[in-house]
């Protein structure tokens, strides 16, 4: 058995970015626009699941957690993912509804940091989204009862073989009264790109306090320190 010691040393990893300077006059005036255009090149770079995003909550008293997600929707409301209300991510944003999402997009050396309040979407939203699910993870939406302690991965082939056996394909799969959607309605939204010598560019946008629920809220953009 490998001792830790003969482990790759994580200190002597380096990556030497080269990249054109994220400069404040290119910005557009709201963050969403930003987000597309970036979301397009991550796309076209064909990352793998360019949507996927971590999403991480905690508990009222701190205790963080983090996982990652798929990113299904956004628009200028924000950004929405779905979840079993049971999982431990639902229970704390019910608890606590401060979220934070994360866009790792390595190979570009960019990545986008999103804070807010994050709120479960309304049933007709999720059942519209719920039908374009393929027939299986349709299934699974309904057999796994996500984050709870189960006996063995044979259990939940048979719940999901049962299932199976009671909404065949090309049946409709009814939507789960216990699983639906949350939407993060961003705070700040910080964009993050790689420059050489570890000078990176971090540009966030700061939603403006005295326009927290409106249509066109007014962001302001500050520089952070690499």
């Amino acid at each position: 058995m490998a001792s830790v010691t003969d482990a790759l040393d994580p200190a002597a990893m380096r990556e030497y970015y080269r990249s054109t300077p994220l400069e404040e006059a290119d910005l557009p005036t709201e963050p969403m626009e930003l987000f597309v255009r970036w979301f397009k090149d991550a796309a076209a770079g064909r990352l793998h699941e360019p949507n996927a995003m971590i999403v991480s909550t905690a508990t009222p008293d701190g205790r963080p957690s983090s996982r990652t997600v798929l990113l299904k929707h956004f628009d200028e409301r924000g950004f929405v993912f779905y979840t079993n209300y049971g999982s431990r991510k639902a229970r704390e944003l019910d608890a606590n509804p401060r979220a934070a999402l994360l866009f790792p997009w390595h190979p570009l050396t960019r990545q986008i940091i999103v804070t807010g309040t994050a709120a479960r979407i309304g049933r007709d939203e999720t059942a519209a989204y719920f039908r374009t699910r393929p027939h299986g993870s349709q299934l699974g939406a309904w057999a796994s009862p996500q984050s709870s302690v189960i006996a063995s991965r044979a259990e939940l082939l048979r719940r999901y073989e049962e299932l199976a056996a009671r909404y065949p394909e090309g049946e409709q799969v009814p939507v789960p009264t216990d699983w639906g959607g949350y939407r993060v309605v961003p705070e700040t939204v910080e964009f993050w790109q790689g420059y050489e010598n570890r000078l990176h560019d971090r540009l966030r946008y700061v939603r403006e306090p005295d326009s927290p629920d409106e249509p066109d809220p007014v962001w302001r953009v500050e520089r952070l320190a690499p």
